[in-house]
C-alpha cells in the first residue's frame, strides 16, 4: 500500500500519544499569543497606506510637520423661530468661561456668526495628543451639557471630531459587545443542533478560539514584517472561527460515522485523517491561496488582512491534525456525551437501511434525473441574480452614512446646514522650493476667490481663507469646501474641477511646484480606482493557483475547471444580491439603513478572495466524498448521490454556522458592517444550497466519466481507497434510467 500520507501519520502520532499532543498544542497557542504581546503590535502608518493622488496630498501634508491639534465647538442655535442673537452671545461666553477651566482645552476662540444668522459657533482648540482626543473629550461634553442647562431657552451642544469619533466608539463598542455575546452561543447552538451532545459541539468551539488566540499573536510579531491595521484582529477572529469550526466539523463527523461502523476509537480517527483530514489540508491551502491574493492589491490594508488570515487558517489546519484527533482519541465515546435526547436521535450517525437520508435525495431527483434542464434552469437564475452587479457602483460612506442616533450626529448636521464650510472639504497640498513660498500663497488665494464664487463649493467663514505654511516655507495647505455630501456626484464633480481645472490653472506656473488634491472624496474616488485596478489581477492569481492545486488534488482538469466555474457563479451571484440590497432603497426598513447607492469601495475585492476561500471548503469536502466512491468502483450517478447525501449534513451545519454569525453583521449601526454580514451570509447560503446541491450534481452527472479526465502526467499510477466499508446503495428513485 506503500507510505500513508502525511496527515494519516501526525493523527497517528497524535492518538497514541493524546497527552503529548494535547501539551503541545497548548505550549504553541501560549508561545504564540505570549510572544506576540511581548513584541507588541507595528502599525501601519500614512506613507504604508498611501494610495493615488489622495495618498500623495496626505504625504506632502505630513511633510510639512504641522502642529494640528484637535478641535471642538459649540453650537448655538435657536429650538424654533430665529435665533436671539443677545441670548446666544450670553451663552457663548458663558460656554468659553466654562470651558477655559477645563483641562485639556488649550484656547477658545471668538466667537463666529453663521452668515444667515440662525447659528453662533464658539471654536475650541484642545491641547494634547489629537489621536486620543476623543479619549479625553468627555469633560468638555460635560461642560457644555451645564451650559445647556443653563440657557434652557437656546439649543447649545457640542461638535467636532473627538465628540463624534467617541460617539461612534460608543455604538461601535455597543454593537461589537452584542456581536460578540450572540456570536458564541449561535454557534454553540446550531453545533449542539448537529451532533446532539455537548462535548462534540464544544470540540469545533475549542479549536478555533485556540487557533485565534494563537494567530493573534503570530500576527502581532508579523507586523513588524507587513504592518498591522485595525481591522486585522477583527478579520482573524471571523475567518478563524469560520475554518476552525468548519474543520472540525469535517473531522468530527467523519470519525462518529466510522465509530458508528465499528470501527475502533484508533481505526476510526485514522480513517477521518485521511478522508477528512485530506479535504481539510487541500480546502486549507485553498484559502490560503485566495488571502494571498490580497497581497497583489499593494495596499497596506489588504496586506494585513492576507497575513492575518493566512496565519490563522494555517494553525487551524495544523490543529485539526493534531491536536483534534488527540482529543477524539482520548476522549472516545465520551464526544457523545452528555447527550441531548431528542435531538440525539435526530442527529446519531446511523448504518445500515437506517443511514439512508430523505431529504436530499429528494433534492437531489431533478439534478440527477435531468440534469440538462437543472442546469439550464440554475445557472440562469444565478446568471440574472448576478447581473446587476454589472452596475455596481463603489464609494467610501461619508458622515451622511453614519446613523443620526447620536447627538454628536444630530448636531453635525446643524452645524453643517449653518456653516457648510465645515462639511465636506477637498485638501490642496502644495510643495515648492522656500523661494517660491510668496507666489504659491497667491496662487492658493487666488483658487480660493475663484471657488468662492463657484455653486459647487463653499466659501470660507470668518475673514478668507485660511493657508497653512510650513515652518520651512515649503510645504502650504488650503482646505476647499464644498456644500455637498461627499459621496454625491455634485462632491465628485467638485473635486475633478479642481483636480483638472483650477489647481494646474493656479499653481501650474509655479516652478519646481508639486501639488496633489486629497480629501474624504478624493480618498474615495482614488481607492475604487484602486480596487478596480487590482482585482483582475488579484482575481487572476487566486483562480490560477486555485485551479492547480484542485487539479492535482483531485488529478482532474476538469474538477478543477467546473470548481472554478462554480465559484465565480457564486461570488457573481452575492455581488448581485448585494447591489440589489444597498444600491435601492426596497430594503432599507427591513434592515435598519439608509441606501448610499453604492457598495463600500473595499468589499467586492475582501469579498471575492473570502467567498472563493470559504467555499472551496465545501467543494473540497463534497467532491473527495464523490472521488471516494469513484475510487471504490460506484458508477458516477450513483457516485455523485452518494457523495452529496452523505456529506450534506455537515455541509448543512457549517454553512449554517457561518450563516448564522455573518448575519449578526447585519444588525450593526454603520453600512460597511451590513454589506459584509449581507454579502458573506448570502453567499454562503447559495454556494450551500443551490451550488451544492443543484448546480454541481448536475454537471458532475452530465460530464459522467469525463468529470475525471486528466492528461497523462497528472494520472495516478495506482487508486488506493481509503480503508471503510462500501456505504449503503443509494435509493432507486435517485438512480434512475440510465
Amino acid at each position: 500500500m506503500g507510505r500513508r500520507p502525511v496527515t494519516v501519520r501526525l493523527a497517528r502520532w497524535s492518538a497514541e500519544h493524546p497527552w503529548r499532543a494535547i501539551a503541545l498544542w497548548v505550549v504553541f497557542v501560549a508561545v504564540c499569543f505570549v510572544g506576540g504581546s511581548a513584541a507588541g503590535l507595528n502599525e501601519a502608518t500614512d506613507e504604508d497606506q498611501a494610495i493615488g493622488e489622495f495618498g500623495r496630498a496626505q504625504l506632502i501634508v505630513d511633510s510639512g510637520g504641522f502642529d494640528r491639534p484637535a478641535t471642538e465647538n459649540v453650537l448655538i442655535t435657536a429650538r424654533s423661530g430665529s435665533l436671539d442673537q443677545a441670548a446666544a452671545k450670553a451663552a457663548a461666553q458663558d460656554a468659553a468661561d466654562r470651558l477655559r477651566q477645563v483641562d485639556g482645552v488649550a484656547s477658545i476662540g471668538t466667537p463666529m456668526p453663521s452668515r444667515d444668522g440662525s447659528a453662533l459657533l464658539v471654536p475650541i482648540t484642545m491641547s494634547g495628543d489629537p489621536g486620543t482626543a476623543g479619549d479625553r473629550v468627555q469633560p468638555l461634553r460635560d461642560t457644555t451639557a451645564k451650559v445647556q442647562d443653563a440657557h434652557p431657552q437656546l439649543r447649545v451642544e457640542q461638535v467636532g471630531g473627538p465628540s463624534i469619533d467617541k460617539a461612534l466608539d460608543d455604538t461601535l463598542g455597543k454593537d461589537f459587545k452584542r456581536a460578540e455575546l450572540l456570536s458564541l452561543p449561535v454557534t454553540l447552538a446550531i453545533l449542539i443542533i448537529a451532533f446532539g451532545a455537548l462535548i462534540a459541539a464544544g470540540v469545533p468551539v475549542l479549536l478555533a478560539l485556540s487557533s485565534v488566540a494563537a494567530a493573534m499573536g503570530l500576527s502581532t510579531l508579523a507586523s513588524h514584517l507587513v504592518p498591522a491595521t485595525d481591522t486585522t484582529a477583527s478579520v482573524i477572529l471571523l475567518i478563524g472561527m469560520a475554518v476552525g469550526v468548519d474543520y472540525s466539523l469535517f473531522y468530527v463527523r467523519r470519525e462518529r460515522e466510522e465509530r458508528a461502523k465499528g470501527r475502533s476509537g484508533l481505526d476510526a480517527v485514522e480513517i477521518a485523517a485521511e478522508t477528512s483530514g485530506h479535504a481539510v489540508v487541500v480546502s486549507g491551502t485553498a484559502v490560503i491561496i485566495s488571502m494571498g491574493g490580497l497581497l497583489l492589491a499593494q495596499d497596506a490594508i489588504f496586506s494585513s488582512l492576507a497575513v492575518g488570515s493566512i496565519l490563522v487558517v494555517a494553525v487551524a489546519v495544523i490543529g485539526s491534525l493534531t491536536v483534534l484527533p488527540a482529543l477524539l482519541a482520548k476522549l472516545g465515546r465520551w464526544v457523545d456525551r452528555p447527550r441531548v435526547p431528542l435531538l440525539w436521535r435526530l442527529t446519531a450517525p446511523r448504518t445500515g437501511q437506517s443511514a439512508r437520508p430523505r431529504f436530499w435525495p429528494a433534492v437531489l431527483k431533478p439534478a440527477l434525473r435531468a440534469p440538462v434542464a437543472t442546469l439550464l434552469i440554475s445557472v440562469a437564475l444565478l446568471l440574472a441574480l448576478a447581473a446587476p452587479a454589472l452596475g455596481m457602483k463603489l464609494k467610501f460612506p461619508g458622515p451622511e452614512d453614519v446613523p443620526r442616533t447620536t447627538a454628536a450626529m444630530q448636531a453635525y448636521d446643524r452645524l453643517t446646514a449653518a456653516f457648510p464650510s465645515n462639511g465636506t472639504s477637498h485638501t490642496v497640498a502644495v510643495r515648492a522650493p522656500a523661494e517660491q513660498a510668496d507666489r504659491v500663497r497667491a496662487a492658493l488665494t487666488d483658487l480660493a476667490g475663484r471657488t468662492a464664487t463657484d455653486p459647487l463649493f463653499a466659501p470660507a467663514e470668518g475673514d478668507g481663507p485660511e493657508i497653512q505654511v510650513s515652518a520651512d516655507r515649503r510645504v502650504s495647505v488650503l482646505e476647499v469646501a464644498t456644500p455637498h455630501a461627499s459621496r454625491s456626484d455634485e462632491a465628485s464633480r467638485s473635486l475633478h474641477e479642481l483636480r483638472e481645472d483650477l489647481v494646474p490653472a493656479t499653481l501650474g506656473g509655479i516652478p519646481g511646484v508639486e501639488y496633489a488634491v486629497g480629501g474624504g472624496v478624493a480618498a474615495s474616488e482614488d481607492y475604487a480606482a484602486h480596487i478596480w485596478a487590482k482585482l483582475p489581477i488579484v482575481a487572476a492569481f487566486v483562480l490560477a493557483l486555485t485551479f492547480l492545486v484542485m487539479a492535482w488534488t483531485f488529478r482532474s482538469v476538469v474538477v478543477a475547471l467546473t470548481s472554478i466555474l462554480l465559484n465565480l457563479l457564486s461570488a457573481g451571484a452575492a455581488y448581485g444580491l448585494l447591489v440589489l440590497v444597498f444600491q435601492s432603497t426596497w430594503a432599507e426598513g427591513l434592515l435598519g439603513f439608509t441606501s448610499m447607492d453604492a457598495i463600500v469601495t473595499w468589499l467586492p475585492l475582501f469579498l471575492f478572495v473570502v467567498l472563493f476561500g470559504l467555499s472551496m471548503d465545501y467543494h473540497v469536502f463534497v467532491v473527495s466524498r464523490i472521488r471516494e466512491a469513484i475510487d471504490r468502483g460506484m458508477p458516477n450517478r450513483e457516485a455523485v448521490a452518494h457523495g452529496i447525501t452523505s456529506s450534506a449534513g455537515v455541509v448543512t451545519s457549517a454553512a449554517v454556522v457561518m450563516v448564522a454569525v455573518f448575519s449578526i453583521f447585519a444588525t450593526l449601526s454603520m453600512i460597511d458592517f451590513k454589506q459584509l454580514g449581507i454579502g458573506l451570509a448570502a453567499a454562503i447560503l447559495l454556494d450551500a444550497t443551490i451550488i451544492r446541491a443543484v448546480v454541481l450534481p448536475s454537471v458532475m452527472t452530465l460530464l459522467g466519466d469525463a468529470n475525471w479526465w486528466a492528461p497523462r502526467f497528472m494520472r495516478r499510477r495506482t487508486v488506493v481507497a481509503p480503508a471503510v466499508e462500501p456505504p449503503p446503495a443509494p435509493a432507486p428513485e435517485l438512480v434512475g434510467a440510465r
